[in-house]
């Protein structure tokens, strides 16, 4: 049994659809009058930032204290980090203060797998460098099936800077596990070399696979990360690889457009399609709160079996959902 979620590649398809499945049960939670439930009292999960982060440091604070945990707020800024502290030492320290869960976000690829080597308590990879982002991976998996149902068959064109894109590789790994189509469109300059290796196809014409995608994922150019000259101007890439009203328009009638954020209005994506009915980009927001629920309900409820039990069902819950009576009499 696995105590960890570092790659969306942990994940096999049982252990994927038990999560999914989770969070549709716990997403009920949000529509009550008291959204806490009981079920980490008494455990307490560090987020581990050392990069800056809006959306997803605030949605896995959100998740673990809907579950009624102890947070701690780690920031590299303002930490004994700024003084030359190794992330060993930051690790022992919150072993020693009893940590159960750790979050951590991390600018250096691989460092929540070292991490691991050195707390007895879960580490859950909130994005590691250039590597992978596996929760932001489930709820885009979790936004989707809401909106198209069962995704085995369904056509998935990620689009932009896959080459500095953790959310690329995270979401290629498992909506192949969920049994998806993917394909990666990029310049040839931000297409990863090793990407022959990965499960999915590759793509530098954007307007030959819009029409037949049924999701489209746009992602941010990431020039903090650039230190060449990928692309001739913004202005060129936008025109060749951002999707704006007109290419919306060919894209299937059921589809939907996609987004991890933050956006770059303008340059990937026209603000007119960010804001059109096929946009999930708000949902994607709301549906992390949920899915993270479910990762650390899964990982640290202290009930079998957990992510990466072989016994592990499909749609079922390591112990039942609190009922709403029981949350408003414990919470």
């Amino acid at each position: 049994m696995k105590r960890h979620l570092l790659s969306a590649a942990d994940l096999d398809k049982d252990d994927a659809l038990l999560i999914l499945d989770t969070a549709e049960e716990l997403a009920q939670v949000a529509g009550r009058s008291i959204k806490k439930l009981p079920t980490l009292r008494g455990r307490t999960v560090v987020n581990l930032f050392f990069e800056d982060s809006t959306r997803t440091r605030i949605s896995f604070e959100a998740a673990a204290k809907r579950l009624s945990a102890d947070v701690i707020n780690f920031s590299a800024k303002g930490s004994s980090v700024s003084k030359g502290e190794s992330l060993k030492d930051t690790a022992l320290t919150l072993e020693a203060m009893g940590a159960d869960g750790v979050v951590v976000r991390h600018n250096a690829s691989g460092a929540p797998h070292r991490l691991a080597n050195w707390v007895h308590g879960s580490v859950l990879n909130a994005g590691d460098g250039t590597h992978e982002h596996p929760t932001q991976a489930l709820l885009d998996a979790f936004s989707m099936r809401r909106r198209l149902g069962n995704l085995e068959g369904r056509r998935v064109s990620i689009v932009g800077d896959i080459l500095h894109s953790r959310v690329a590789r995270s979401n290629v790994l498992l909506l192949h596990t969920l049994g998806a189509e993917v394909t990666v469109v990029a310049p040839p300059t931000l297409v990863p070399v090793a990407v022959d290796a990965w499960p999915c196809e590759v793509s530098y014409d954007l307007d030959a696979v819009i029409p037949k995608s049924d999701v489209v994922m746009m992602l941010r150019v990431q020039q903090e990360r650039m230190n060449a000259a990928y692309f001739p101007t913004v202005r060129e890439y936008s025109r060749r690889y951002g999707l704006n009203g007109e290419r919306m328009a060919r894209m299937p009638e059921d589809s939907i457009v996609m987004h991890p954020g933050p956006m770059n209005r303008g340059i990937e994506i026209a603000a007119e399609v960010a804001d059109s009915q096929r946009s999930t980009i708000v949902e994607q927001v709301a549906n992390g709160v949920t899915v993270r629920m479910a990762v650390l309900y899964l990982l640290l409820g202290g009930s079998e079996p957990a992510i990466g039990s072989a016994a592990t069902v499909p749609g079922s819950v390591s112990g039942p959902v609190p009922s709403a009576a029981t949350t408003e009499r414990d919470a």
